[in-house]
Formats: C-alpha cells, sequence, structure tokens
C-alpha cells in the first residue's frame, strides 16, 4: 500500500541574493537564508522499512552490473527455495528481473551466533520499495518511504541567468524550471532584464534528513520588467491549477517558447541578413541557439501534419492547432520517436531535437507561427486564457489568496 505522510511541517523564510555579471561569471553568487521552523510533530525514528532496526544487523550495499538476485540473496546465505518463492510471490507486485545496477538494498540480519537473513529490502526509486520477509513462507510487500514535506518560502532579484544563479547559490536549480512551468505563458524567459524579482512558496521533500526533491509551488510572484504576476495553487472539480489574482489560470493555449532557457539568435524580421546565402531576405520566425540534442517541444495541443526534411529547412515538423494557428519547428537532429503524420500531440510534448540540418550555420531551432496562413512574429502572440476559477469556488478561492498574500511582499 502507498504511503505518503507529512509528518513535519517547516516554514522557511530565505532571502536570495543573486549577484554575478551581465556575461553569466557566477563566482559572486551568494545566498543569505534565515530559517525559522516550527516543528509540530517530530516522532523517534526507530524504524528502518518498517522493520525495527535494533533486533538486526543491516547490511547496506548497491546492485553491481549484471547482478541478479539470485548472486546477491546466495551471497547471504539465503536458501534457493526461498528465492524462488520470492521470486514467484512478487510477480503481481515487481518484476525481479527489473532491477537495476546502482540501485541500493538492505539485508537485514538476525544477531545469533549464525546469523540468518530475515529481511531483504531492494529500493526501486527515491521513495518506493520491496520488502521480502523469510518466515514459514516468503512475505510480499510494496511500500513507499515516509515522506517529510518541509514548506519554505524564498525572494530573489534576478543579475543573470535564473538557472545557473540558482544552482551556483546552492538551491534546487529545478525551482527555476517550475517557476518557467507556470508562468510559461505569460513571461518570456528568454528576455528576463536585470533587476526582475521572484517570490515562492513551494514544498522540499526529505526522506529523514535527506532531500529527495521539490515539491509543489503554493503560491508565487514574478516581477518582469516592472509588472508583477502572481500565482496560487487552487483545486476545483478534483484539478489542480494556478490561477493569478483574478481567477484567471497562468495556462494558456500556447507556451511562449518551445525551449527552455536558450538564447534568441535571430528574430522575426522582413529583412534579414541570411548567413548562408549572404544576402538579405525575409525571416518570419525566431531562431532559439541551442546544444545538439536539446528537447524541442510543441506550445500548444495540435495534430502533426508534416514530419520530414523541407528545403533549407532541413529536418521539420509542422503542427495545425486549430482553426487558426499552425507552429513550426525546423533545423531538427531528429524527431521524437515514433512520431509521425496523423499523431495529435498535447502541449509541451517533446516532437523532435535541437540540430543543424538544412540551411544552417550552427545548432539552432527556427521556429514559426502562422495565423490564418500568414507568418507572426511569435514573441508578439497573444494567446487566450485557459479555464478561470468558476463562481462557486470563488469564495474558496480568496480565502488561499488572503492565507499567502502577505508572503508574497518583497
Amino acid at each position: 500500500m502507498i504511503k505518503l505522510k507529512t509528518i513535519l511541517f517547516t516554514l522557511s523564510i530565505s532571502l536570495l541574493t543573486i549577484s554575478c555579471n551581465q556575461h553569466g561569471n557566477n563566482k559572486n553568487d551568494d545566498v543569505q537564508i534565515d530559517t525559522t521552523s516550527l516543528i509540530i510533530e517530530k516522532p523517534e525514528i526507530d524504524k528502518s522499512f518498517g522493520i525495527i532496526k535494533d533486533d538486526y544487523t543491516i547490511i547496506e550495499d548497491v546492485v553491481k552490473p549484471n547482478q541478479t538476485l539470485s548472486v546477491i540473496l546466495g551471497k547471504h546465505n539465503v536458501q534457493y527455495k526461498h528465492i524462488d518463492e520470492l521470486v514467484r510471490n512478487s510477480k503481481e507486485t515487481f518484476d525481479v528481473r527489473r532491477i537495476k545496477s546502482g540501485n541500493h538494498f538492505y539485508i537485514f540480519q538476525t544477531k545469533d551466533s549464525v546469523p540468518q537473513t530475515r529481511y531483504f529490502v531492494y529500493q526501486i526509486n527515491k521513495t518506493e520499495y520491496m520488502r521480502y520477509e523469510f518466515a514459514d513462507s516468503v512475505l510480499v510487500d510494496r511500500e513507499e518511504l515516509e515522506v517529510r514535506i518541509d514548506t519554505v518560502r524564498s525572494m530573489g532579484i534576478i543579475e543573470s541567468s535564473l538557472w545557473m544563479s540558482m544552482k551556483n547559490s546552492g538551491v534546487d536549480p529545478n525551482l527555476a524550471l517550475d517557476l518557467s512551468d507556470i508562468y510559461a505563458w505569460t513571461i518570456d524567459f528568454y528576455g528576463l532584464q536585470k533587476g526582475d524579482r521572484f517570490i515562492a512558496i513551494y514544498e522540499k521533500k526529505f526522506i529523514d534528513t535527506n532531500y529527495i526533491g521539490l515539491g509543489n509551488i503554493i503560491a508565487c510572484r514574478f516581477e518582469n520588467s516592472g509588472q508583477s504576476f502572481y500565482g496560487y495553487r487552487f483545486k476545483q472539480d478534483s484539478i489542480e491549477d494556478i490561477f493569478d489574482k483574478e481567477g484567471g489560470s497562468l495556462r494558456r493555449a500556447f507556451l511562449k517558447a518551445p525551449l527552455k532557457f536558450r538564447r534568441i539568435s535571430s528574430r522575426f524580421s522582413n529583412s534579414r541578413y541570411h548567413p548562408v546565402l549572404k544576402i538579405r531576405r525575409p525571416h518570419h520566425g525566431v531562431d532559439y541557439a541551442a546544444a545538439t540534442g536539446t528537447p524541442v517541444h510543441t506550445i500548444g495541443d495540435g495534430r502533426i501534419t508534416f514530419v520530414g526534411r523541407k528545403g533549407g529547412y532541413g529536418k521539420r515538423v509542422e503542427i495545425k492547432h486549430n482553426g487558426i494557428y499552425t507552429t513550426g519547428y525546423a533545423h531538427l537532429s531528429k524527431y521524437a520517436k515514433g512520431l509521425k503524420k496523423g499523431d495529435f500531440v498535447k502541449q509541451g510534448t517533446t516532437i523532435g531535437y535541437v540540430g543543424s540540418t538544412g540551411m544552417s550555420t550552427g545548432p539552432h531551432l527556427d521556429f514559426r507561427v502562422y495565423k490564418n496562413g500568414q507568418p507572426i512574429d511569435p514573441l508578439k502572440m497573444k494567446s487566450p486564457p485557459a479555464v478561470p476559477v468558476k463562481k462557486n469556488y470563488l469564495e474558496a478561492y480568496a480565502k488561499v489568496m488572503e492565507q499567502y498574500s502577505a508572503q508574497l511582499e518583497f
């Protein structure tokens, strides 16, 4: 049975100060964090994987390359008949042939003069594990480790790259990705300016004292070019979304960009000097410089209308989103596996990878948007909002905003 328990709530007020020069030199990045924690509950930890630790000698190891379960258990004096029973009893919950090299496992042995293996625990991932008990028969359980969720508040001022500044400052850079996902429809993260700032109230997950990753962003504020964009997590009709101060969804019909955190190398123009042809001609798209192999995703739901080579575009994908909008993604190194004409793809789906095929001087994505068949500037395209907070939920949503509004003040 999957068990996910929140056993500790921490409200941390963190001041993130990012300092680096305009050329991306992050050597002077600095974080000053003042943390005040309110411990509501902290039980004594005397068990490991639901087993009383003091009763056993615990051997921890990792699966070696090409090492099988029978080899692992055989080294610890588990009889073959018990190994065979383990495999049979485990079929419905976990295929033991899928154990991976590098994953941790634990052997719990009795403290007798002749130690006997009583439990074998295999860690599937950061939170899930298989526990096998060798008794009269082999008992099998698939469980999840207890996860502690701390709620923290971080505030930062942008001087350079959001991602690199967080990474070099010791803050989980995945927070930058989560913020970019939330604001993908309202803020162009390629156009962040010096002095832009943010506040995020979000969850951090721990198992014991080990940090395992971020949880949800609960509330946030991003100030871009002097304009503040607020976001509050709220559930209506069993579906969670992020909404603004007016109750409108921050999600839009289209993402702002088809890939994350890369440099714009060429903008929409009616007269651009072509680096290969050495002449001036229209460039009705936006070029994003990025490393070969960088994933490219569709900016909105739609149907694939073209996959293949097309002249100077090289490898290109075209998507029809509705009766008005179509998008094109060119110079790809390769397409997403199995992608073909006629496929329906959801917003954010990877459709290919950055390359330099066709008439190109280096790896980049040529991204184009067409409205009613005519090219438009992707950076100036406006998109309608998704479903807002419904009328019967507005009172409850107002309480959520009231709960976090004071913490979103700089």
